[in-house]
């Protein structure tokens, strides 16, 4: 395989390198799904494969006269002493010119506590020791790659529909664009988004919560959000934050980042993250990266 774009087969044909997506996460977090939704997407995908055969697998897509363009690779702890390749084979990716994303499947301790127990089986990694146990080493041992991720999903809160959901948003499309951006307004008191790569405070803003008249209404209304873009600094950090994110965003495609999630917190998130999350995915919008809104824990309280 050659160091460019394009690899070069025993005739000396010149063949497109597969696009690579990389799936792994928390073991109970739908590994398993995430990948049944990119097969049934047109994705060539391979359960468990032991990390030092990723470049093997990518090598006879490139070899395969475009039959096999996109793979997608779902590792996980399954491999035990192979998931320790899984580094040294990122890096022989990344020195023969190929591009790869890795999607991570989150989810909280209790979430994956409760679906281990619902189908009463042991924790790959829990040995004599409890469910929590074997939790807690996978997080430690997928620790670094969580960090590398290009896609981070929480599926704490999300049911099986709900997650075919965000990963047909993400690859469903014919084309793919240069950056997607998540916008996501939540409520602090109800903890912080854990798939989140930036995090917004809007607390600085004076609360609507405390004026009667708006009190019942969400961010989505016209005078709710009036007044949240009435008080001072409200409007300048909208625009100062939204110059901020455009050079984070010329970074993340330097980088090949291609999702990005921003986190709008308040303290119920019901009015000021809301207001802000709507006007700062219509700037977002107007740049031209393709922005999904999402509020969280609006209509919690």
């Amino acid at each position: 395989m050659s160091t460019g774009t394009t690899v070069e087969p025993g005739d000396n044909a010149e063949t497109a390198i597969p696009e690579l997506v990389i799936i792994s996460g928390m073991s109970g977090a739908g590994r398993s799904t995430a990948a049944k939704c990119l097969e049934d997407l047109g994705w060539f995908v391979v359960d468990n494969l032991p990390p030092a055969l990723i470049p093997t697998m990518v090598e006879l897509g490139a070899r395969s006269q475009g039959n096999v363009a996109r793979i997608a690779v779902v590792v996980d702890v399954r491999g035990r002493q192979f998931f320790d390749a899984l580094r040294e084979s990122l890096a022989d990716l990344e020195a023969r010119g190929v591009t790869r994303r890795i999607v991570f499947l989150e989810s909280s301790d209790d979430a994956l506590v409760r679906r281990f127990e619902s189908v009463r089986r042991p924790h790959p990694l829990q040995g004599d020791g409890r469910i929590v146990d074997g939790i807690a080493a996978e997080r430690d041992l997928l620790r670094e790659l969580r960090g590398d991720a290009d896609l981070v999903i929480d599926t704490s809160s999300l049911n099986v529909h709900e997650l075919r959901a965000k990963m047909d948003a993400q690859f469903a499309g014919d084309e793919e664009p240069e950056l997607r951006a998540t916008v996501m307004s939540f409520g602090f008191k109800y903890g912080l988004p854990v798939d989140a790569d930036l995090v917004v405070d809007c607390r600085f803003i004076p609360n609507p919560h405390w004026v009667p008249e708006l009190r019942p209404f969400t961010g989505l209304n016209e005078e709710v959000s009036g007044y949240v873009f009435s008080q001072p600094g409200a409007k300048e950090f909208l625009d100062r934050y939204t110059e901020l994110l455009q050079l984070i965003a010329a970074g993340y495609r330097r980088e090949g980042k291609r999702y990005v999630t921003i986190a709008v917190g308040c303290t119920g998130g019901k009015h000021r993250s809301v207001a802000m999350s709507e006007k700062l995915a219509a700037r977002l919008a107007s740049e031209g990266v393709e922005t999904v809104v999402v509020h969280r824990d609006m209509g919690r309280e």
